[in-house]
């Protein structure tokens, strides 16, 4: 699938640090602003251990796990909505994902500049927030320009609808709120507030990068976070950038391993916010396994047997006729397909199931 999630923030609070340790591509990574100016993209690889179970117990030939797409995009500025810092530019790049990964600077360090001289991740991020705002509410009372023209013209029934989600738009955010605080009800609705492609309306997790020291259970910077957006219904992550670089400059996974227990970690941060990152644009997997290859299949969540079947190919879909469903947990348990079947297991479903995350799937179709 080709959703993508951008890594935002102001200059220097280490997007592009993170993402190289989230891609094998690597981004340049200076100690000045705009280091960054065309959005760099990795395609990465979901850790998932259900996917490393079925490996071993089918031996397949090969093995395709599942991705997500990250976009670096340069450091946002004061001033971005009317183009500051090439802000027009880097506006347009967010606009172009699906889900917002915001990075924010939590820890002391005087070799490393900040474009506000001091440290302070909660104005950080609001002074982003104000520009995607600002920018969304441009885009607001243009569309509402234009459409109360047409809802004066006749009885628009459509215009109508449209100015009364517009409207509630523009009233949060003159009042600070980002998009996403604002419920919409209705299919009609649902789908034309999806078609403005507001910046604010995009789900984000706050990325807050901290020292080593501050890596498990974060610090007073954290707290502020925290607190900052606890009406916003974000999502927060703690990562420690630094240290994932030199995690990922380790060799083997024994020493990554040892390394993660000497600071009090079960498990690296890249691997969370991957995961993190993958459920932020709504993200399932199901799989596929045999001797030949053991797949994993991303799919949204919500979506029904004959879709899911097309991801594989677009005749899977139309001539869908079953799916044969397995539950990951009884495929563990049991050992083996056959053991599923003989177990009585094996669900057989039809155009209405909706695929569930974790399904072990085999599709029946005629063209």
């Amino acid at each position: 699938m080709s959703l993508k999630c951008g890594i935002v923030g102001l200059p220097n609070v280490g997007k592009s640090t993170l993402f190289n340790c989230l891609s094998n591509a690597k981004a340049q990574s200076a100690n000045f602003p705009f280091c960054t100016i065309e959005p760099n993209v990795g395609v990465i690889s979901v850790p998932d251990d259900r996917l490393t179970k079925l490996v071993e117990m089918c031996s397949p030939k090969s093995v395709v796990p599942a991705t997500v797409e990250i976009v670096d995009i340069a450091g946002l500025v004061k001033g971005a909505s009317r183009g500051e810092g090439l802000g027009n530019k880097f506006l347009a790049n967010i606009r172009e994902t699906d889900a917002i990964l915001h990075v924010l600077r939590c820890f002391d360090d005087d070799n490393i500049t900040h474009v506000d001289t001091t440290i302070d991740p909660v104005r950080d991020m609001e002074v982003i927030n104000y520009e995607l705002q600002i920018k969304d509410l441009e885009t607001v009372e243009s569309r509402m320009a234009k459409t109360e023209k047409a809802a004066k013209a006749g009885a628009d029934k459509t215009a109508k609808m449209q100015l009364g989600v517009l409207a509630a738009y523009k009233e949060a955010l003159e009042q600070g709120r980002p998009a996403r605080s604002v419920q919409i009800e209705g299919k009609e609705e649902q789908k034309f507030a999806r078609d403005l492609f507001l910046l604010t309306n995009k789900p984000v997790m706050y990325v807050c990068n901290v020292d080593d020291e501050s890596a498990v259970e974060g610090n007073a910077y954290v707290d502020a976070v925290r607190e900052a957006i606890s009406g916003e219904g974000a999502q927060m992550l703690i990562v420690a950038a630094k240290t994932e670089s030199e995690i990922a400059e380790l060799d083997t996974w024994e020493e990554r391993k040892e390394f993660l227990e000497a600071l009090g970690l079960e498990e690296s941060g890249v691997s969370r916010l991957i995961r993190a990152a993958y459920a932020l644009l709504d993200l399932q997997t199901y799989f596929t396994a045999g001797p030949d290859e053991v797949r994993a299949w991303t799919f949204l969540r919500g979506t029904k047997a004959p879709q899911a079947a097309g991801i594989i190919h677009t005749d899977f879909e139309k001539g869908f006729i079953r799916a044969e469903v397995i539950k990951y947990d009884d495929y563990v348990t049991l050992g083996s397909e056959s053991a599923v079947r003989d177990a009585g297991k094996l669900g057989v479903e039809g155009k209405e199931y909706v695929v569930q995350d974790g399904d072990i799937m085999h599709f029946r179709f005629n063209v």
